[in-house]
């Protein structure tokens, strides 16, 4: 007999504490003369349909999911008015065990993890920052930030994270980011701005702004006086002249 690997040993049994393997095990349990396996597992599917239809989604959490007060997308952590909103996050889910069973490493399933809750706080108005990972997650926020920066390296996307948005901290300005797309990459700025979770002014607006700069630059002046003009913050114009030399740069 093929002994079974070790993840599949170790992490199989965590798949019955989500809904779907509940209501599965029930019908197996009372029912198991009535209901094969294919069968047990469509009326399942069914009833969950039904429960998403009938139950809002906000006012209930699923097995492996938390509640946490993120901060209001359109409010800076570094505002003396701070706004919150609570949402619904994720941490982990039928479909991250199911990949542990399949030995795919922990590693993998946290970098997973740790992208979409920032894409679902997002999308229920809120952003999460690095220290917010790292409590959630039980991390050092320096940790959080380098499993973040690794997922979208490795899927050329830029997460809708505080640092991005607000330009905070120590990470790539979300405007270079986006410029260097569009500028670099050749690519429709439409796309970006979908992509990139960017209303098309905004994006529009980045562009301007990067080519004030390119004019500046090309008159030979300095950061200072480009900042001074401009009233675009240091750090930015200078990876916008990164961007520039790189527009230059023999192919």
């Amino acid at each position: 007999m093929i002994r079974p690997p070790d993840s599949v040993k170790r992490y199989r049994s965590a798949k019955e504490r989500f809904l779907k393997p509940v209501i599965v095990n029930f019908f197996s349990r009372e029912c198991p003369k009535v209901f094969g396996p294919v069968l047990r597992d469509k009326l399942a599917d069914e009833l969950l349909c039904i429960f998403e239809d009938i139950v809002p989604q906000r006012s209930r959490l699923k097995p492996g999911q938390i509640l946490w007060n993120a901060l209001d997308k359109n409010t800076r952590g570094d505002s003396p008015n701070r706004k919150h909103v609570p949402v619904i996050l994720t941490l982990i889910s039928e479909e991250d065990v199911e990949l542990l069973v399949q030995g795919v490493h922990m590693s993998k399933i946290t970098e997973r993890a740790i992208a979409r809750m920032i894409q679902e706080a997002y999308h229920q108005g809120g952003i999460l920052s690095s220290r917010d990972l790292g409590l959630i997650t039980l991390r050092q926020p320096t940790a959080t930030s380098s499993i973040r920066k690794h997922y979208e390296q490795h899927h050329n996307c830029t997460l809708p994270h505080a640092g991005a948005l607000h330009d905070m901290g120590s990470t790539v300005s979300h405007k270079a980011i986006i410029v260097r797309k569009v500028v670099l990459e050749k690519k429709d700025p439409a796309a970006v701005a979908r992509e990139s979770n960017h209303s098309q002014r905004a994006v529009d607006r980045y562009l301007k702004d990067y080519h004030r700069v390119k004019t500046l630059q090309s008159l030979k002046y300095d950061v200072d006086f480009i900042h001074l003009t401009t009233q675009i913050a240091k750090h930015v114009i200078v990876q916008y002249l990164k961007i520039i030399n790189q527009e230059h740069a023999p192919a």
